[in-house]
Parts: structure tokens; sequence; C-alpha cells
């Protein structure tokens, strides 16, 4: 089964000090899980320099790709293209298709502030971004998107297709009793599935299960076989429903 990682780059000092929510990395976990990807890595920096092309740099070398969110604005606090340049020790340049967008869409009062958006890494190219107008940049295996939930997750839409990979497949298990009970079994079907993704979730204050156990894997047959296993082993009368 072919395996694909991605690491998530979100740079903000908004998001560190709790001005704002993050939900993009929320959205993109959720995204990148339907098309096979597993997201091996979040992580959240300032909008400083050398932080962004430290970061950048190690997730470029250790995962298939790399998606950044936020820092590309025309404001003196968006760096993150200067920080990717620097991961990859490559000069900051306008892209002429940029430069052309930018001039076209924005006015004559911002243009100045703008035209900084349509510098990129040397060698960056440009990924058509569905109905979204700006086209997303790609240096290398990094891509390079918005903070802006909206636009990061009609950027994500349009890239997912070149992500995709082969589709995990998944059986849930609500139970209503509690994970010290179960323990033991979930040990059991792991030394005998040790390729499986076993998840087990405890619920507070829900009145319909305590309990929700998910098994996943890219096999279907091994995720079924895993499945019978591990329901051989619970206790009856403690499921309350599979799915």
């Amino acid at each position: 089964m072919r395996e694909r990682s991605c690491a998530l780059v979100v740079v903000g000092n908004e998001i560190l000090s709790g001005k704002v929510q993050d939900s993009n990395a929320y959205f993109a976990a959720r995204e990148l899980h339907k098309i096979g990807v597993a997201l091996a890595r979040i992580a959240t920096i300032p909008d400083q320099l050398a932080p962004i092309a430290g970061e950048v740099s190690y997730c470029s070398r250790n995962f298939d790709f790399v998606i950044t969110s936020g820092g590309v604005g025309p404001t003196h606090d968006d760096l993150t293209m200067e920080g990717v340049a620097r991961a990859f020790n490559r000069r900051l340049v306008v892209h002429p298709e940029l430069d052309r967008l930018i001039r076209k869409h924005f006015h004559e009062r911002s243009l100045d502030a703008g035209l900084k958006m349509a510098e990129v890494p040397e060698g960056a190219i440009l990924n058509e971004a569905g109905d979204v107008r700006f086209p997303t940049v790609q240096i290398e295996n990094v891509y390079v998107l918005p903070g802006i939930p909206q636009l990061f997750e009609a950027k994500l839409r349009a890239l997912s297709s070149r992500f995709a990979t082969d589709p995990y497949f998944m059986r849930a298990i609500y139970l209503s009793a509690g994970e010290g009970t179960i323990t033991d079994h979930l040990n059991d079907c792991m030394r005998n599935f040790p390729e499986l993704m076993l998840g087990s979730y405890p619920r507070i204050g829900d009145p319909g299960y305590r309990v929700k156990l998910t098994l996943e894997s890219k096999n279907a047959e091994y995720l079924e076989r895993a499945f019978r296993h591990l329901m051989g082993l619970l206790p009856a009368e403690a499921v309350v429903k599979t799915e």
C-alpha cells in the first residue's frame, strides 16, 4: 500500500498568542486523511525568519511534502516566503505571472504593498488554485498557502488530487465499558495485528457510549480480520454499536 507523509507548518504570532484560533490544522488533518495522506507533524512557529527557515528545512527533508499556512500577505510580518527561500538557500525574485496578477487586481493605492506578494524563492513554480484568484507557490516539495481559512481550505482542496494516495479504511466500535476494562483486549489485538491503527477515545457525559474505538488500515481485508478478532474479545454486552 502506498504511503505519503505530510508536515504542516503554521506561521503566526497571532496563533501562538491566542489572538486567533487556528482552524487550518484541523481542516488539513481531516482532508489529508480522506485522501490517504498521513499528517505526521504540525508545527506552530512565530513570524520570524530563523524559525520559519529551520522548520521548513527540517520538514522538507523528513516528509514527502510540506504545507505552510500564513505569513504570505503584504505587511511587515509576512515573512514566510523569505523564510522558505532561506530554507533552500535561495534568493527572493519577482515572479512575472504573480506580478501581472497583482497589478491587475490591486488598486493603485495598495499596489506597492501588494507587489511584495509577487516575490517568491528563485525556481518556485505556480499551481492553479481552483476558483481562488492567485495560484499556490511551490518550492521543491513545499506548498505555501495563506492563513485565511477560506483561502487555505480552497487551495488545499484544489491541490488534493496531486497529494492523494491509497485511502484508509476504517471501522468503529462504540462501547458502554470504560477503557480500564478493555485495555487487555486492545493490547491483544495489537499483538496480533501490529500494522493496525487502533485508537481509543473516551467520552465523558455522553449517555450513548463511554468509549469509541477506531480501527484503520489501507488494507481492507487486514482491517476486517482485525475487526472480527477484536469483536471476539470484547464483552458482547458492552458493544453499543459498530460502524
